[in-house]
């Protein structure tokens, strides 16, 4: 764990040594929580938001998009249960004075009892290779039994708290347990009480006048009040889908690990309309779809896993999580959720109109249950750098051995597709260097380099995922050559000029991989 967290660390320097993410308002010492993106971060997220956009709206003609406003009526809130119920529970330490969300200590020594155990069967299985029986082990190894055992009971305690509801169960897991403060070290903890993450303000010209609103801490309740306004217009029929991105905010008293939680943070989500009693076909359905999704990025099958709810929200009747392989353990970028009616049935009890669908083959009218797909903008973009990032390495100059850092960013998110390095500033290869780049930016977003050798050219790019770097030498100008080094290889090979378009588009196009989703 602790080498896991060194390599967070690198990343998290990384990314601002780089350009890809920096503290907000750093000048004035930041505000906790909040981010801004840089100039690489920005497009490797936009990346990520169209590679999004494109798999739900273009891939299937039952999905259409929508951008909802961040403001909304208040009442909104009250009838989605956010006002009443959208809280964390959250426990202090007496002498770090820090606070700290119950539920995450108890999953975080949840999580450290299984890597035990991983690491108890990852030693026997390089002790006794080929022969080695994972599931004979699991249930002979004393010390994997006993942890084992833990685990269940911790795990049994802690769902029925949670179902329940019950702060004081969940403070008695963290005492029984003896969980310590990370920061302290010591035992000494409060009560656990409710907090409410919500955002307000108000809204008007005048003090008396004013009426008070949220901003937004998710953006599926734009999609639902809006729901008939699409199926209408839109003469959608049953099943059916409306997707959004969009900023959603919360006051997280606990927001740490970088980008992972934040106060400020973006959605790409879909509401998937269904008949009722067929949501839990659909919930299926949409599962698969989403972790074909994650997977075809290529980024290791073995780094993503879903994780079924303990507690299931109030409005769910089947809920999961597609968890990615963070530095700091399995932790879930996406969520999958069964909503049945609750949302659309709370919405017309509190507003009057009515929110049904008249199916024509039923020949009934009805409330649509609901399939949501959430995935935040921000987590995703995290798992997809700490899965990028490496450190190599390679034998440098006089045969000396020297580390390479490099993302190694799927191609078709990656920030810059590719750059042009002229070998020297003279002799008409910055020239000619330049003139590809004004060729070929209007299908790749191209940089053009010309400072440093060479060598210290393919380092910043490397550094930055860039996969492809085109060297401009001599021979360049006497028979139309370049060469175009690879990123993740970097093996070299000499090509036409007018074979680049054509070789850098197979290789980046958005078009292959949607190709993999049908």
């Amino acid at each position: 764990m602790a080498q896991q967290a060194d390599v967070f660390k690198k990343l998290v320097a990384h990314c601002k040594e780089y350009g890809f993410v920096f503290p907000s308002s750093e000048i004035y010492d930041g505000l906790a929580a909040v981010y801004d993106y840089g100039q690489y971060g920005v497009e490797l997220k936009n990346n990520i938001k169209k590679y999004w956009w494109d798999s739900m709206v273009l891939l299937h003609d039952n999905v259409v998009g929508l951008d909802a406003a961040i403001f909304m009526h208040p009442t909104v809130w009250k009838a989605s249960g956010h006002v009443d119920a959208f809280n964390d529970p959250l426990i202090d330490n007496k002498d770090s004075k820090k606070r700290y969300r119950a539920d995450v200590l108890i999953e975080d020594l949840m999580q450290k009892i299984e890597e035990k155990i991983n690491k108890e069967i990852t030693k026997a299985k390089k002790r006794f290779g080929d022969s080695f029986d994972e599931k004979q082990f699991r249930e002979t190894n004393p010390r994997v039994i006993a942890n084992q055992k833990k685990l269940n009971e911790i795990h049994s305690r802690f769902t029925k708290a949670l179902n329940d509801n019950d702060l004081e169960e969940l403070r008695q897991i963290i005492i029984d347990y003896e969980i310590v403060d990370p920061v302290s070290g010591t035992k000494n903890w409060t009560e656990v009480r409710q907090f409410n993450l919500m955002f307000s303000t108000e809204m008007g010209s005048t003090a008396d006048g004013a009426q008070k609103i949220y901003l937004r801490p998710e953006t599926a309740q734009g999609i639902f009040v809006n729901y008939l306004n699409v199926q209408k217009t839109g003469r959608m029929k049953l099943p059916f889908g409306i997707a959004q991105i969009g900023k959603a905010f919360r006051n997280e008293i606990v927001a740490r690990q970088f980008i992972f939680r934040m106060r400020e943070f973006e959605q790409m989500e879909m509401q998937f309309f269904v008949r009722p009693g067929e949501e839990l076909k659909w919930f299926e359905y949409w599962k698969e779809k989403r972790m074909k999704w994650h997977k075809s990025l290529g980024m290791g099958d073995e780094k993503y896993r879903f994780h079924d709810h303990d507690k299931l929200a109030h409005y769910a009747n089947a809920a999961t999580d597609i968890e990615f392989k963070m530095p700091f353990g399995f932790k879930e970028v996406e969520g999958i959720h069964s909503r049945t009616d609750f949302d659309l049935s709370s919405h017309q009890e509190y507003s009057g109109k009515k929110l049904q669908y008249f199916d024509p083959e039923l020949n009934k009218n009805y409330v649509p249950y609901v399939i949501e797909t959430s995935i935040g903008v921000d987590r995703m973009f995290l798992s997809v750098l700490a899965g990028a990032y490496n450190e190599e390495e390679i034998e440098g100059k006089d045969g000396k051995k020297e580390t390479r850092v490099v993302l190694n960013l799927p191609p078709v998110l990656a920030p810059v597709k590719l750059a042009v390095l002229p070998l020297v500033k003279k002799d008409g290869l910055p020239e000619l260097a330049k003139k590809i780049v004004n060729d070929l930016k209007f299908d790749f977003n191209c940089q053009y380099d010309e400072k440093d050798s060479i060598g210290r050219r393919y380092r910043r790019q490397d550094a930055i995922g860039t996969p492809y770097c085109i060297t401009i030498d001599h021979q360049s100008l006497e028979d139309n050559t370049v060469t175009i080094r690879h990123r993740d290889t970097m093996q070299q090979e000499r090509v036409k000029i007018e074979k680049l378009r054509d070789i850098i588009a197979d290789k980046v196009s958005l078009r292959e991989v949607l190709k993999k989703l049908v």
